[in-house]
This record gives C-alpha cells, structure tokens and sequence, in this order.
C-alpha cells in the first residue's frame, strides 16, 4: 500500500510538467478554485452587466443575452475571460462594438491565481495540489464616454453606417488591352 502524499506544488517546477506527471501517475482532477481578482476598473456601479466567458461559451448566446441588455437601457458592459477563453472574450468585445455604435472601450490585462486539486484514483489517498497564473482580460464597453487618458483607452470605432451592400461597390472595370499588358515585363504584368 502506498503511503499517503500530499503535495504542495514546487515554485521551481512548471506547471504543466506537473499536471503531466498527475495524468500519467494516475491522477484525476477535482477541484479547480480560481482566486477572485481585483475589479480594474474603479467607480463602476454596481449594477454594470459583467459577462463571464469561458472556453466552452457559446459566443451567440453571450451575444444575444448582453446585446439584449444593452438594447434595454444598459449603458455598460464588462466582458472578462482568462486562459483559454481571453480570445473569444476580445471577439464578443469587438462584435458588440461593430452592432451598436459608439462604443467607448477600456482593455486592461492581469493574471489570475488558480489552484487545482488531484487526487489518485488508485488505493490510497494521495492529492497534489498545482498553482499556476492565468493571463485575464476584462474589457469595459460604455455607452457613456469614459476617461481617454485611462490607459487601454479606445475611442468609438467610426463605422460606415451604409448596410454591407452598398458598402462595396466594385470599381469599374476598364477594358483589357493586351498590347497594354505585353508593355511591362512579364513579373509585373497586372491586368484589370
């Protein structure tokens, strides 16, 4: 029978060294407790929409449900992601930015703490414990202007407000010379 171990993560070691030592020494996950980290943006009330996304959100039903806040008479919203999820968090950011119209924005980057929790599923109780940073973005949209000389700081973006149709109208198309194309070296020959 193996003895009981209870390990703390070593500050020298990687993480993800150590999450590969759990799979393979037959270890399973069952607790993950991230760390609450400090709200950056100060003097926001209290009843400003924030939008959790993780990995596995479905970025139609993040949009449907703040974009119907929005729509509804709330003047701001926070999406935050960390890990895997801050790049999805950006796309739900810059979505509502393109459907409502002058939007201020406030980006501001930190790391979260999270600890994870192992257990053996063989006989014993062996556990170890691993620490690892997350990178985290939390990204304000406010109707209301905000502080341009906060830092992350973006004005609203000026859209073409003609639907996507006319927007882009193809130019004209001359007609094709080909003594016009046989003029230049072969390397540069564009013909429109």
């Amino acid at each position: 029978m193996q003895p009981s171990v209870r390990s703390q993560s070593d500050p020298g070691r990687d993480p993800s060294a150590r999450i590969k030592q759990a799979h393979a020494g037959g270890f399973k996950k069952v607790c993950r407790i991230e760390e609450d980290s400090v709200c950056p943006f100060p003097g926001l009330p209290s009843d400003v929409l924030e939008m959790r996304v993780k990995e596995g959100s479905k970025i139609r039903n993040l949009m449907g449900f703040s974009m119907t806040r929005m729509q509804d008479g709330q003047s701001q919203v926070v999406f935050s992601g960390s890990g895997r999820a801050v790049t999805k968090t950006i796309t739900c950011a810059e979505i509502m930015k393109r459907k409502i119209a002058g939007l201020h924005q406030i980006t501001k980057l930190q790391y979260k703490g999270l600890r994870e929790i192992w257990e053996s599923q063989e006989e014993g109780d062996a556990e170890m414990t691993i620490h690892r940073t997350l990178p985290c973005i939390r990204i304000l949209l406010s109707k209301d202007p905000l502080d341009p000389l906060e830092p992350g700081y973006q004005p609203p973006a000026l859209w073409d407000p003609r639907p996507a149709g006319e927007a882009s109208q193809a130019p004209e198309k001359r007609s094709l010379d080909p003594a016009e194309c046989l003029a230049e070296p072969l390397g540069k020959r564009v013909c429109v």
